[in-house]
């Protein structure tokens, strides 16, 4: 089997899996998705890699109070392979060998799980760069058998792949331009359509919010900027601040566009600009991450992803 014909087959698989339509824009957009992640390499190098997780591992070090000479001893000590952890540390390339690497310092290593206590510094991997713990919430129907665990199939051609497309395709969203799913790619499911529902709030309260995306804050009963501003309007809407509270905590899903709250406050927006305002825009987030070594954005990332779709599709003459 040619390589390609191994690619075409997961994504394939993939698609049939998960019901998603195998029409040219969903397969150019996942293309263009690889091709912007890893350039179609399953497990994709990242440069100075061991350097930043051994930045990591000196920082949680300092903060646990654990001297350097300690932790130091700790990565002399022989692994599972016959290597010690600072040699394999050294060696790494990919995230796949750095969180394998991560798993048997913890699992192996007193000081490593007093470190890192189950945390793996790896968070996305494979060749979707798909988030780990979105595949953890969504892997009650994965069709392949798998040895390992779902953060192992992450790090696979398969794996990543059938992660990625649920990530990028697997949720129904009414957006103008794949330009937003490819935002919401990066930035989260409905993040493109939340981040609209910010700017409307803001223009009818004048009160600045971030347009990121994040209505409530999840995890913790502090209320949210867009909470706050979004509660000013209560009585224009008609609606009580446990309605408004109600509503966003359904950001994250379709829902949320059916919500009274969605939908008078951009009944709103409209009237107060005479025309209908755009229910999407771009993510207004900064990327932040060790592997980044550029000021890039959100808006960017799904800039880049769209050159590539529409190269595609011209390819398909449509």
């Amino acid at each position: 089997m040619s390589d390609k014909q191994a690619w075409a087959e997961d994504i394939q698989t993939a698609f049939s899996a998960q019901d998603i339509e195998a029409s040219d824009g969903n397969l150019c957009a996942t293309l263009a998705m690889v091709g912007q992640e890893s350039s179609f390499h399953a497990d994709p190098r990242v440069p100075h890699l061991a350097s930043i997780a051994r930045s990591e591992l000196e920082r949680r070090a300092a903060a646990a109070h654990v001297p350097e000479f300690l932790l130091g001893a700790a990565l002399g000590l022989k692994s599972s392979t016959g290597q010690t952890y600072q040699q394999r540390l050294s060696a790494v390339h990919t995230e796949r060998q750095l969180s394998e690497l991560f798993e048997d310092f913890v699992g192996q290593v007193p000081l490593g799980r007093k470190l890192l206590s189950g945390f793996n510094p790896v968070h996305t991997g494979g060749p979707m760069q798909v988030d780990v713990d979105f595949a953890k919430a969504h892997d009650s129907d994965y069709p392949y058998p798998e040895n390992g665990t779902t953060r192992h199939a992450v790090f696979t051609r398969r794996g990543g792949l059938y992660f990625g497309i649920l990530h990028l395709l697997g949720y129904p969203a009414d957006y103008p331009s794949p330009l937003y799913r490819f935002a919401d790619y990066n930035a989260g499911w409905y993040a493109s359509r939340n981040a609209a529902f910010q700017r409307a709030v803001s223009r009818l309260t004048g009160v600045r919010l971030a347009l990121d995306g994040d209505l409530v804050i999840h995890g913790s009963t502090a209320t949210s900027h867009t909470e706050r501003a979004t509660r000013r309007l209560a009585d224009r809407i008609g609606l009580s601040d446990d309605d408004i509270h109600a509503a966003l905590k359904q950001g994250k899903s379709q829902d949320f566009a059916d919500s009274r709250v969605y939908k008078r406050v951009f009944a709103l927006a409209d009237k107060q600009a005479g025309e209908r305002v755009p229910r999407a825009t771009l993510p207004g987030i900064e990327l932040d991450s060790p592997k980044i070594t550029r000021d890039l954005t959100t808006a960017w990332f799904a800039k880049r992803v769209k050159s590539r779709w529409d190269q595609c599709m011209a390819r398909t003459g449509r």
